[in-house]
């Protein structure tokens, strides 16, 4: 009886692979009717591949990184694939000055020379770290792109070192300096780049497939620095040219791989592209639009350059140290606390065009984020030269609200803006006593 009822409704069953809903894939239909068949929808090869893909992409890729994941990652891998080939150039290079395979040369001197290198770029480390450890969060595209130049200085000092025998241990000290501010800082924005790539809470999926696509290009960065280094033996033209020629494109593949970022966080600058834009038009820029107008050097190398005015957020100092004020600007300030901002967790005070914030020492990520705004608005009313503090707290009663919303909808992180750490912070109280 349950044989026939069989016949009659044959049982099908699909088999699937894959780690997620966005991944999966049939590999078989088994059907029993009575007999039992069964069908490969893949063939092995497909099936190979796919597994190996596995360990370089990450889970429900594409869906579960954002759009501008896969060229970033073209054109990291290649400038990763460039470093690692001069990297064989540089050591060859570097080995021969400490003295690899000259007879005159001692186990203890060669283990010196290498400590000093290592030691200088520990410490380098630690300092660069102190200076600027704050500021690779909401930078990361320029760290990204510096730390990137600072390695190919790095090389370049290598690569120097035996033609100054004299000079030796300072150029591979300024060399191993000079790249350990590119592990510091390559570091600690790649960690912020992968929070911006992680749509599904899957920054660890995608660090360890970030590391394993590294390993595939050092491995072949490698074998084929190796295969450079024989042929390039003895002639230092050759060896010169195919360094340079490589370090050129090295840094045009760095700089095509930060342009393709698109951050949707809200930092010093993109804060101030987005409210000029805001006041002129009454409208929000998309992240897009605005990756395409942010600096992704140091602003001072471009502004040499450029004769168009300076960025607002130039003249604007988030954190003040009150103790720095003189007698006339601490009456002002006071003015301020007690007239303007009595109900506000910040203060702004205006010093020879530069706004400075005050910060509450109880202040919150949005009382930040609003006093940064409200000092950009006095920075652009200080160069029309309207009554400043009057005029920016109309602004911010009319079009703060709106701004902040607008923002939200076209995709921007509202809610905090990425900024140094604010080491200076003030605790005052209107009609309170206070210890």
């Amino acid at each position: 009886m349950e044989a026939s009822k069989m016949t009659k409704h044959p049982l099908i069953i699909e088999e699937w692979n894959g780690s997620s809903s966005t991944k999966l894939f049939k590999t078989a239909t088994i059907t029993f009717s009575p007999s039992l068949q069964i069908q490969r929808s893949v063939n092995g090869f497909n099936h190979v591949w796919r597994r190996f893909l596995d360990a370089f992409v990450p889970e429900g890729f594409p869906g579960s990184v954002t759009p501008d994941y896969v060229p970033f990652q073209v054109w990291d891998s290649l400038q990763g694939l460039s470093t690692y080939i001069r990297t064989m150039l540089s050591t060859q290079a570097l080995l021969s000055a400490i003295g690899v395979g000259e007879k005159s040369a001692t186990i203890i001197g060669a283990t010196f020379q290498w400590f000093l290198r290592d030691l200088t770029g520990m410490l380098g480390g630690i300092l660069f770290t102190l200076y600027q450890g704050s500021n690779l969060d909401s930078n990361a595209k320029m760290w990204r792109l510096v730390a990137d130049l600072m390695n190919d200085l790095g090389m370049l000092m290598d690569l120097l070192s035996p033609l100054f025998p004299s000079a030796f241990i300072f150029i591979v000290c300024l060399g191993s300096l000079s790249r350990s501010f590119t592990s510091v800082a390559s570091g600690a924005t790649r960690a912020a780049l992968t929070q911006h790539f992680a749509l599904q809470n899957n920054a660890a999926d995608i660090a360890a497939k970030e590391g394993s696509q590294e390993t595939m290009a050092t491995m072949i960065g490698m074998a084929l620095g190796m295969l450079l280094a024989r042929i390039t033996t003895g002639n230092p033209v050759a060896i010169w040219f195919s360094f340079l020629s490589l370090t050129m494109f090295h840094m045009y593949a760095n700089y095509k791989a930060v342009r393709c970022l698109t951050l949707d966080s809200l930092n010093f600058e993109r804060s101030s592209i987005l409210l000029q834009h805001f006041i002129e038009s009454g409208q929000v820029l998309s992240p897009k639009q605005v990756s395409t107008m942010e600096h992704v050097l140091p602003l001072w190398t471009t502004l040499r350059l450029s004769k168009s005015a300076k960025p607002l957020h130039t003249n604007v100092k988030l954190g003040l140290r009150v103790s720095t004020l003189d007698h006339s600007e601490m009456a002002n300030f006071l003015t301020s606390a007690g007239s303007f901002y009595n109900e506000a967790k910040y203060l702004l005070v205006e010093r020879k065009g530069t706004v400075s914030v005050v910060v509450h020492k109880d202040s919150t990520a949005e009382d930040i984020l609003k006093s940064y705004i409200h000092a950009l608005v006095m920075v652009n009313l200080t160069v029309e030269q309207k009554s400043l503090h009057l005029e920016c707290q109309s602004w911010m009663d009319k079009h703060y609200e709106s701004f902040v919303q607008k923002l939200k909808l076209a995709g921007w992180k509202a809610g905090r803006l990425l900024s140094h750490s604010i080491i200076w912070k003030a605790h005052w109280s209107l009609g309170e006593k206070t210890d």
